[in-house]
């Protein structure tokens, strides 16, 4: 009978204190840790944008060294010029690409499942993500989650191409 009472008296493990101590620790952690991976797909949609941006810089180099060469760069939008960059047919204006949704989806192949392009005017265009609801230019603006492609009024000024990932 001896010996069954010092085995239960050694025998050790966790108080009940212990268990929630360490329960209320991991809740902490959770916490603070939680909401660094749920913005991970505003951090998505912000780096695609980015992607956007450089892509469309790089194709637009690519459409002015094209019309610089085929003389294009001083006709003005208004005398319809074009060129043709990888089968595609390019509306320039000033020897660079205009801001024109056909234009952007072809030189860029986005889809508009992916992205919503809003003509905010005759020289200003807005990609953003899909979202939930169609909007507008002001609407797409507000979200503060674009990519906003500005058409150049000269030869020697680059378009302004500008992404704007706030609030992704």
């Amino acid at each position: 009978m001896k010996n069954e009472m010092n085995v239960k008296a050694n025998q050790e493990g966790f108080t009940l204190i212990e268990l929630v101590v360490v329960i209320v620790i991991l809740g902490i952690l959770a916490v603070t840790a939680a909401p660094k991976f749920i913005d991970l797909q505003g951090d998505a949609k912000g780096a695609t944008l980015q992607g956007v941006k450089a892509a469309l810089e790089t194709a637009n180099a690519g459409v002015h060294a094209k019309s610089l060469i085929k003389g294009n760069n001083l006709v003005v939008k208004a005398s319809n010029p074009t060129i043709t960059l990888n089968g595609v047919t390019v509306e320039i204006g000033s020897g660079w690409a205009l801001a024109t949704v056909d234009n952007v989806t072809d030189i860029l192949d986005i889809s508009a499942d992916d992205f919503d392009r809003v003509v905010g005017s005759s020289n200003n265009l807005v990609i953003s993500p899909k979202l939930d609801t169609a909007k507008t230019a002001a609407e797409a603006l507000t979200a503060e989650c674009y990519v906003q492609y500005i058409e150049s009024t000269n030869s020697n000024t680059k378009p302004e191409i500008t992404a704007v990932v706030t609030k992704c």
